[in-house]
């Protein structure tokens, strides 16, 4: 069998490198990755760390961005497959319930919000990332005939991020107890406002 290419070559390489910077972040926090580190665990000499990423910043960006879009794709699948969007929301729920906070893909999210705050190119794909979640499940809500579609889908997003660092906090929660009321949520039927004081207007 003929050889493998150079270009084919740099792409193992690459993958490689995506790889352990997946598993290192989640490991080790993302100021805990070294590019020697990171070559070691890839498997390859240092120097090509560089010769295939502008920087080691670069590449961890790549690593996470990459890993967060294909996570949210994948969940954001089960909208369309489910026959009403209460029920994909409960499907999502419990999809993230085989996280459990503290696992190297929870923990790859956390570490990445928080290089967000000083990497504006990796705030930017970030948000890019989940605007586009966002606005998968407020279409699917709207589609439904949900009377405030974007609002309620913002709040969904930011209790699926919740739930998540919750449950490093509190092993005993899980989507069983919440996905009652997550259900409100996605109902159909408008909401009755609420007075500041709590009364009913």
């Amino acid at each position: 069998m003929a050889g493998r290419t150079n270009v084919e070559r740099g792409r193992d390489v690459r993958a490689r490198l995506l790889e352990a910077a997946r598993e290192l972040i989640g490991e080790v926090g993302w100021s805990g990755v070294s590019t020697r580190v990171l070559a070691e665990r890839a498997g390859v000499r240092y120097g090509l760390v560089h010769y295939h990423f502008e920087s080691l910043q670069a590449l961890l960006r790549q690593a996470t961005l990459e890993a967060m879009s294909g996570m949210l794709d994948e969940t954001a699948g089960l909208l369309t497959e489910a026959a009403s969007p209460a029920d994909g929301v409960e499907a999502l729920l419990s999809e993230l319930d085989r996280y459990n906070g503290s696992d190297p893909a929870s923990l790859l999210f956390i570490e990445g919000y928080l290089a967000a705050t000083r990497d504006a190119e990796l705030l930017e794909g970030l948000s890019e990332i989940v605007k586009g979640f966002r606005t998968a499940l407020a279409t699917s809500l709207a589609d439904a005939g949900h009377p405030s579609a974007d609002a309620a889908a913002s709040l969904i997003a930011a209790l699926f991020d919740g739930f998540v660092l919750h449950k490093g906090l509190d092993p005993e929660l899980s989507a069983a107890r919440i996905a009652p009321l997550l259900r409100t949520l996605t109902s159909s039927e408008p909401i009755e406002a609420i007075e500041p004081n709590g009364a009913q207007p």
